[in-house]
């Protein structure tokens, strides 16, 4: 029995698959169905990641890092996730083409694209500091996905420091919200950003590291609330 192909070695045939002169945002269009989600989700994070360094204006060995973290791409493998990085950097389509092929391919507002968006943040923070192009970058790729601005707020209040790291924010939820609905809220998104939902809507083993995080978060965020609403009680 053959062994199955490597996540890496799938993004390889994905590319090696385009046509001549094709640009790499059209490899989306060639990913519609699982198991190609989870090759799609991979080069989405990476190309989206190589246009937000480019706005950024540099990549640092931290971005490269961040990739590596995100991925853990095995030594051998590095050669096709640096194809990738390279031809979304040097493709002449803007990061806005890449982000709504992405969309269309997973349905505006789907819950795969907010795992998306966590992996560009986690690339933005990897060097310490989020840069105003970073959040307009951001901004402009979560309003393509049909994210809501709430969603946005979370996630950029669970990965910036200095971006109001408000629990209710993390939460979506307005301060100071009922505490019963805060909780509902707290238990819905913790069974959404659960790692086992997250791979079945295509987040790649390689990856799954991005939902614990976000679980992390998520009950963090609860408990700050929680424990807030006990000691106003007293």
């Amino acid at each position: 029995m053959d062994k199955p192909l490597s996540l890496w070695a799938r993004i390889g045939e994905a590319l090696s698959a385009l046509a001549r002169g094709e640009g790499l945002s059209a490899v989306f269009d060639h990913l519609k169905t699982p198991p190609e989600r989870t090759v799609a989700f991979t080069i989405a994070v990476i190309a989206l990641g190589a246009k937000m360094a480019k706005a950024d204006g540099l990549v640092t060995r931290d971005e490269v890092t961040a990739f590596r973290r995100i991925f853990q791409i095995p030594p051998d493998e590095e050669q096709n996730a640096a194809r990738v990085f390279d031809m979304a950097r040097t493709d002449v389509a803007g990061f806005d083409a890449y982000a709504r092929k992405i969309a269309a391919m997973f349905g505006p507002g789907a819950p795969v694209l907010q795992d998306i968006l966590e992996g560009l943040f986690t690339i933005a923070m990897a060097d310490g500091e989020y840069h105003e192009n970073e959040d307009a970058f951001l901004q402009e790729v979560s309003s393509i996905f049909g994210l809501d601005e709430a969603c946005f707020r979370s996630i950029r209040a669970t990965y910036v420091p200095d971006a109001v790291p408000d629990p209710w924010s993390v939460l979506e939820l307005a301060p100071g919200s009922d505490l019963a609905a805060a909780r509902a809220q707290w238990k819905a998104m913790v069974r959404e950003a659960h790692p086992d939902r997250a791979m079945a809507r295509g987040l790649p083993p390689e990856a799954v590291k991005l939902a614990e995080e976000r679980v992390i978060a998520l009950n963090r965020a609860w408990e700050e609330i929680s424990a807030g609403a006990k000691q106003a009680a007293l």
